[in-house]
């Protein structure tokens, strides 16, 4: 609880006011929509709020809290302003060659493989994982579940669209992370976008999650989860870490993104490290 001390300056009573603001906004649309974004890092979801807000052209939080609250068309806005959907195919190729030169060896004995993606986004690194899967031949007897709380950005997901402008990026990208054909052979060219080929699509099961309320619901060989946990307070970040825990078989595989950790897991003993650059660690202890 914040008390609004008499020997604070102008500012710093006005930026506790701004964090009380926040609090209860935050705070109400848990009540009124179900979004859980209290224990998100408070610098970047204040930064998210007020852009939203002066595109609202409103003055105070208090002010946007009342227009969300009773519009539900703006919260929809501010929930895509939330999502962090930043990503692209085969984003940081070092990670994706490591998975291929010391986690696929371990994942071609098993008799099926089941991996999460959790915070998918539009699907890039997604499909990125199942064209390396195809390589290795390993691709018919995986399943990959592909979750995000944005349900709109899970619909691009699902399309399999990605800017033609892009290509370049991935096509080099791809290469660099040991891709083993022609990138173009994945796609076809329509218009200003590619559509990657249908055979992509079908083991990947597109769904909602929300890593903040929601719960396991299967047993995974390996998740990612990369570059979404740097937005979560520690307190949201260790209860992710333990629906992961809870998420892996034993010895599964975790891959998180370059600026994330388990240093500060609070039972960072049930891991070891695979790969200290590429953020890749192994489940070894059962609680």
């Amino acid at each position: 609880m914040i008390y609004l001390s008499e020997g604070h300056t102008q500012v710093e009573r006005e930026n506790e006011i701004e964090r009380i603001e926040i609090e209860l906004f935050l705070e109400g649309i848990y009540q009124v929509y179900g979004y859980d974004f209290r224990n998100y890092a408070y610098s970047s979801i204040k930064r998210r709020i007020w852009y939203r807000a002066q595109i609202e052209n409103v003055k105070t939080i208090s002010e946007f809290q009342s227009k969300v609250l009773y519009q539900p068309e703006l919260m929809r806005q501010l929930l895509r302003d939330f999502s962090i959907n930043v990503t692209e195919m085969f984003r940081d190729p070092s990670f994706f060659k490591t998975f291929r030169n010391e986690v696929v060896p371990v994942l071609r004995e098993l008799p099926f493989i089941r991996i999460w993606h959790a915070g998918c986004s539009s699907g890039e690194e997604v499909y990125s994982m199942a064209i390396l899967l195809y390589e290795e031949g390993l691709y018919e007897k995986t399943k990959i579940y592909a979750t995000d709380m944005d349900e709109e950005i899970l619909d691009k997901a699902k399309a399999g669209k990605v800017s033609l402008e892009r290509m370049q990026l991935y096509t080099r990208n791809y290469q660099q992370a040991g891709g083993r054909k022609e990138f173009s052979e994945y796609y076809n060219v329509e218009d200003q976008h590619v559509v990657l080929h249908s055979f992509l699509k079908k083991n990947i099961v597109f769904a909602h999650h929300n890593l903040v309320t929601d719960h396991s619901f299967n047993e995974f060989h390996m998740i990612l989860c990369r570059n979404v946990l740097i937005y979560f307070n520690q307190t949201l970040t260790n209860r992710v870490y333990d629906l992961f825990y809870n998420s892996l078989t034993k010895e599964g595989y975790l891959g998180l993104g370059a600026k994330e950790s388990l240093n500060m897991y609070h039972s960072v003993e049930l891991y070891e490290e695979v790969n200290s650059s590429e953020k890749i660690y192994k489940k070894v202890k059962v609680k």
